[in-house]
């Protein structure tokens, strides 16, 4: 009887295949996941709904890491806001393409990770870009927590859209690749609202909460508006780490340590 071939090994694939033969790619879907920072919280801070609010949403906020910092390791991302908007409608009336809107929101998003920095800065909580992210761990080691602008760095290379020029990959995005790439512990998003409702809340007296819901049930339903970016959602399809999600309402006092702890005290989002 004729001895059964092995199967190449991953380097064999990868030296001799084409990064797109399918063979390689089920190779590499077996290879075991290692969870860089595995203990680590992401909290993702909205711009508009928060940080643009001023002083009297975001010192609570402020106030609640510094507290949830000496229980919970933490990396805190930060939205664009009311500015990102004002600047992607500038940069779209003059003709700009995708890739220069994500460098200019970038920019936004950017600030806010500053200025919340300074706020935190005398409780010891630095504020760290892509390009440092290389000692994160030393950062949150030393201080419990770090500070990131939310943006994804794509920059130029932004995917583009299928309708129109605003970049697809924003700060929700940004904020949850972060906790799927370094396998974090959870992803929570820090928003002005109660959670998911069927309908925006702000205009629409009518609209229900939705306290828990599937991504594929959250497709589904079709909702004209959803608390976080579309890409999250597909984007949560094919996670290895962070399978789901839960949005809080940080002008409620309590609930971001609430969440930190586990309980559910928002909108729970699950992979399918």
């Amino acid at each position: 009887m004729a001895d059964v071939a092995e199967s190449p090994s991953l380097a064999e694939l990868l030296m001799s295949r084409s990064l797109s033969d399918p063979e390689l790619k089920r190779a590499t879907e077996g290879a075991e996941d290692y969870r860089i920072l595995p203990d680590v919280s992401v909290l993702k801070i909205g711009g508009q709904s928060l940080i643009d609010r001023g002083r009297a949403a975001v010192f609570p906020v402020v106030d609640e890491l510094v507290e949830a910092k000496r229980s919970h390791k933490l990396l805190i991302g930060t939205g664009g806001g009311t500015r990102a908007r004002h600047i992607y409608s500038l940069a779209a009336e003059l003709g700009m393409p995708t890739g220069v809107l994500s460098e200019v929101g970038s920019a936004v998003a950017g600030q806010n990770a500053q200025m919340l920095g300074y706020l935190m800065a005398k409780h010891g909580v630095p504020t760290v870009g892509p390009s440092a992210f290389g000692v994160l761990p030393l950062h949150i080691a030393e201080s419990g927590a770090a500070i990131f602008p939310g943006m994804p760095p794509y920059d130029l290379w932004q995917p583009v859209p299928g309708e129109g020029v605003i970049p697809p990959y924003r700060t929700d995005a940004g904020c949850y690749l972060v906790a799927e790439t370094y396998g974090c512990r959870q992803m929570i998003f820090v928003k002005d609202e109660d959670g998911l409702y069927s309908a925006n809340p702000k205009n629409d007296p009518s609209a229900t909460f939705i306290p828990r819901v599937t991504v594929d049930e959250l497709t589904a339903l079709d909702l004209p508006d959803v608390i976080v970016e579309r890409p999250v959602l597909e984007l949560m399809r094919h996670a290895r780490h962070v399978r789901e999600i839960q949005i809080v309402n940080g002008l409620r006092p309590g609930l971001i340590c609430r969440a930190l702890e586990g309980e559910h005290v928002g909108t729970i989002i699950s992979a399918p």
